[in-house]
């Protein structure tokens, strides 16, 4: 335990700490996303939502964060195991329900 060096302030704590975005704040944390409100899994549509997805290079299964908040979209991520451009390609409808994902190898 770090014992208070005499003569030196303390940091100040913010008042409320039991506030999520006060604690993230306070110790420079990134914010956490809650993985229950993907519309799978009956939360409300159009936003973050994870998947497990296969690498078309290796084959290797990993959960990867996808944001349907914006729409269709495509963009290259890599695999979080062996590193190679994977091409994702995910297909939302109007109310920002994700209705298809598609991983190919990045040309």
């Amino acid at each position: 335990m770090k014992r208070p060096i005499p003569g030196k302030p303390r940091p100040k704590l913010e008042a409320n700490l039991s506030d999520a975005h006060s604690i993230d704040v306070q110790y420079g944390l990134e914010p956490v996303i809650d993985t229950c409100s993907s519309a799978d899994q009956g939360g409300a549509p159009g936003g973050v939502q994870f998947h497990v997805v296969e690498c078309p290079y290796c084959g290797e299964r990993f959960e990867t964060q996808l944001d349907t908040s914006s729409g269709s979209a495509r963009y290259i991520e890599d695999c979080q195991i062996c590193c190679q451009p994977i091409d994702f390609r995910l297909e939302v409808d109007h109310a920002g329900v994700l209705q298809r994902l598609s991983t190919l190898r990045s040309d």
